[in-house]
């Protein structure tokens, strides 16, 4: 897509801090600058979402994911945190689907994991609902 600013990092006409890269993903920094190593993957080919990706792009990417987040470790990292937003009611902002990889040192003071609101609505109501057959 011309007008992706993810398209155009993957297609060299925008200029990134490339960490890695294959013919199918590349992982870059995120600018925002806000935890130290926030990197973005993303597949080359266009896709909005998790919710529209084939499951070749999809493996694709977890394998770019894997291959980052080892890197992290021998780097001097102890672990690592994926998020993902899949659609605007979740959260995201750039409609290129892309996985944050967030490197961890113990007592880094990042808080990663929301606090949840809970629910009232019965577990089994759930469960009948989200099931697959």
């Amino acid at each position: 897509m011309e007008s992706c600013i993810f398209c155009r990092i993957a297609r060299h006409e925008t200029p990134a801090y490339m960490i890695a890269e294959d013919a199918d993903t590349c992982c870059f920094l995120d600018i925002a600058m806000d935890a130290e190593g926030h990197m973005l993957i993303i597949p080359k080919k266009h896709v909005s979402s998790l919710l529209d990706c084939d499951e070749e792009t999809l493996g694709h990417v977890l394998q770019m994911v894997k291959r980052v987040a080892d890197h992290c470790t021998r780097c001097g990292y102890g672990g690592v945190n994926l998020l993902n937003a899949s659609g605007t009611c979740a959260g995201q902002s750039v409609p290129h689907f892309h996985m944050h990889l967030l490197p961890r040192k113990s007592g880094d003071g990042m808080d990663t994991w929301p606090t949840l609101p809970g629910t009232s609505t019965p577990l089994l109501d759930v469960y009948n609902k989200l099931k697959m057959e």
